[in-house]
């Protein structure tokens, strides 16, 4: 504890919930409940169902009070589950014990921005069952203690429109953040570089709204693959890539010179390739802008004639002559980490105001029930303004949320 800044607690800017089996059939009418995502179970094993598939909880997304040892990729029941994985009251014990102050959770069943909902074939009912998620959220999850739990919701993917006011509708109700994909195009969707302006309502509507886009790594619905046939480990650890190719997406896309209330936080990324990525991105921008910014159309490995890979973006809104990355990334652009001692040495580069934390409670990422000491052992070194910055200050700040008074019992 120094002054008025309290040491002890970190808020979270990247935990899961795995979706109570009752969310939808107590927020869906009764004649359409069996269409609604809900629990089925064939002998010892459970499944998620619906639109027709059959979705089973891999074990890795509920490790919470297990030993590293006893994880595996293997279907869990809720049976299985620690409470805290879907049960609120739960969440809120269990963060008491971990240092967490507040949360903010993405959700599981429907991925991570939504995507069994766009995949849907009746995308009708599809918006019918992704209100009834933000509602719970909102009304039934964050409602159990809103100064420890921070709302994040969903948005239709399929229509622009649609989306733009569900976050109107949202944002009413207290939301300032929704989840979005790290890439839409394996989803089946266009870029936010794509010239017809496919999510300019949805960005004009965030930056109105101040509602923070996040990306969760994955949320893509993608694992890159350095070989097909690279072992998985190899492949999970490079998987930053996919992070920081949604940072050097959205630097370069024009977005945040057009819409300049944006706000995009990295889930799960980690944030010690952030150095690198801004210095490599000074030094291409410095070499390549002239001929981009005359509109020549290149690409190695097409023939001249099947067009070149500058996007309507490129440069549309953006001074070239005096634009400066690293101000955009200071301005718009947020890294959150689990553990990164690389990163944190880094933080003079990346900035201070840059970082949160996150814990992934209850993944196999997790650093429950040790968080707030994983973290403080990263960041013990820095001053206590700059400790508390990462440690909740710039979380509170960038979703313009007031925390409750920390738990009174110590934890044990």
């Amino acid at each position: 504890m120094t002054g008025e800044r309290n040491l002890d607690w970190l808020i979270s800017v990247d935990d899961h919930v795995l979706e109570p089996p009752n969310l939808w059939l107590d927020r869906i009418a009764a004649k359409d409940r069996d269409r609604a995502p809900h629990l089925e179970h064939d002998g010892k094993l459970e499944y998620w169902v619906y639109d027709g598939k059959r979705l089973p909880t891999t074990g890795l997304s509920a490790v919470a009070g297990k030993a590293k040892e006893e994880f595996s990729p293997e279907p869990v029941t809720y049976a299985e589950m620690r409470p805290g994985c879907y049960d609120a009251r739960s969440r809120l014990a269990d963060m008491d014990r971990a240092g967490v102050l507040a949360s903010m959770c993405f959700p599981s069943v429907t991925r991570f921005c939504g995507q069994l909902f766009y995949e849907a074939q009746d995308h009708d009912f599809a918006l019918t069952c992704l209100r009834a998620y933000n509602d719970w959220m909102l009304d039934d999850w964050c409602a159990t203690d809103r100064g420890r739990l921070i709302p994040l919701v969903l948005i239709p993917l399929w229509d622009p429109a649609l989306a733009a006011k569900e976050l109107a509708r949202c944002a009413a109700k207290g939301a300032t953040a929704f989840a979005f994909s790290e890439n839409p195009v394996p989803l089946g969707l266009p870029s936010i570089h794509d010239r017809d302006g496919y999510w300019d309502p949805v960005m004009a509507a965030a930056s109105e709204l101040g509602m923070v886009v996040c990306m969760h790594v994955g949320s893509s619905s993608t694992i890159p693959k350095i070989t097909p046939d690279a072992p998985f480990m190899a492949n999970l650890t490079w998987g930053a890539t996919r992070t920081s190719g949604a940072m050097l997406s959205w630097l370069f896309s024009g977005m945040f010179n057009r819409y300049p209330g944006l706000k995009i936080a990295l889930s799960e990324g980690e944030i010690g390739w952030m150095p690198y990525f801004l210095e490599r991105a000074e030094q291409v921008f410095d070499k390549q802008r002239h001929w981009v910014k005359r509109g020549v159309q290149f690409h190695p490995f097409r023939p001249r004639e099947e067009g070149g890979n500058t996007s309507r973006h490129d440069f549309a809104e953006v001074d070239v002559d005096t634009i400066d990355l690293r101000a955009l990334f200071r301005e718009h652009i947020y890294g959150c980490f689990i553990e990164d001692r690389h990163g944190i040495a880094s933080i003079d580069e990346i900035g201070e105001d840059n970082i949160m934390c996150e814990t992934d409670y209850p993944h196999s990422d997790s650093t429950w029930p040790d968080c707030i000491a994983v973290v403080k052992d990263q960041i013990n070194h820095l001053t206590p303004e700059v400790q508390y910055k990462i440690l909740r200050g710039n979380a509170e700040r960038l979703f313009r949320f007031t925390p409750a008074e920390p738990p009174a019992l110590a934890r044990s």
